[in-house]
C-alpha cells in the first residue's frame, strides 16, 4: 500500500529562540510540516488554529507563561491523539518519568543531539 507523500505536521514550543531554530530545521529537513511557538499561549493559539493537523508537539517544559505540566494537558485535553514529546533541562529526579505519568509520549533530557529529534517524531507518528 502508497504511504501518503504529506508529513505530519509538528509544532516546536521552546522559549529560547535557538534551539526552536535547530529543532524546527532539523524537522523541515528531514520532510515535517513545522511550525513555532515561543509561549505557551502562542502555542495554544497554533494549536487551535490547526485543528487535528498537528499530530506532535515537541514541548518545553519550563516557559514563561506556563506551570509544570499545565500546558501538556491542555494539549492532550484538546486532542489525546496528539503526541507530546516533553524536551527539559530541568535536573530533577524523576522529572521525566513525570512527564510521561502526565500524558506525555516521550521525554527528552537538555541538551540533547538535534539530529535524532526526527526519529524521535517518526516513531511518535507511528504510534
Amino acid at each position: 500500500m502508497p504511504q501518503s507523500s504529506v508529513m505530519p505536521t509538528v509544532l516546536v514550543v521552546d522559549d529560547e529562540m535557538l534551539i526552536r531554530w535547530a529543532v524546527a530545521e532539523s524537522l523541515a529537513a528531514a520532510g515535517f510540516g513545522v511550525v513555532e511557538a515561543s509561549s505557551a499561549g502562542e502555542a495554544l493559539e497554533q494549536f487551535a488554529g490547526l485543528p487535528g493537523r498537528i499530530a506532535v508537539v515537541l514541548l518545553d517544559l519550563r516557559l514563561p507563561d506556563s506551570h509544570d505540566f499545565d500546558l501538556l494537558r491542555r494539549i492532550k485535553m484538546m486532542d489525546p491523539a496528539c503526541k507530546v514529546i516533553l524536551m527539559t533541562a530541568d535536573g530533577q529526579p524523576g522529572i521525566l518519568d513525570e512527564a510521561l505519568r502526565a500524558g506525555a509520549f516521550h521525554a527528552m533530557a537538555k541538551p540533547f543531539d538535534v539530529h535524532v529529534v526526527a526519529g524521535v517524531v517518526r516513531r511518535a507518528t507511528a504510534a
